[in-house]
């Protein structure tokens, strides 16, 4: 039983997934600071709120809070494209470089002289067009 629990705490993609939400906890915290220490500075400085959270829609006697939609979805498209360009493309890459060529497989196929199809090499005799191949 023990041996069970080891082999499947020990198994590469068990591992691997506790790696990636510790550092996903810490890349949470540099995104935060990102967007609240930088971004919305910026936005402050275009339209004079330091977020969209003002952003509100009165319909009858609801208020429909889009701002706080914006904030959300800005958020995610700048966690989004962090995402993507810091560590998504450079590791693309890097396996792209890694990755060895794999050697061409001997074809087993050929070509039939008179339509052209493809057939198996050990065949006497084409399967489309019936005629002998040598």
């Amino acid at each position: 039983m023990l041996k069970g629990f080891r082999d499947f705490i020990l198994r590469g993609n068990v591992v691997d997934l506790a790696v990636a939400v510790i550092l996903g906890a810490a890349f949470n915290a540099i995104v935060t600071s990102l967007v609240g220490d930088v971004l919305n500075p910026l936005i402050a400085a275009t339209i004079g709120k330091p977020d969209f959270s003002s952003v509100v829609l009165n319909i009858g006697t609801g208020h429909i809070k889009i701002g706080n939609f914006l904030n959300a979805a800005v958020s995610f498209l700048i966690i989004a494209s962090v995402v993507y360009f810091a560590i998504v493309m450079p590791l693309n890459h890097l396996m792209s470089r890694l990755k060895k060529p794999e050697p061409d497989a001997p074809s087993t196929l050929k070509a039939c002289p008179e339509c052209l199809s493809e057939i198996p090499l050990a065949a006497k005799r084409c399967a489309h067009c019936a005629q002998p191949v040598a």
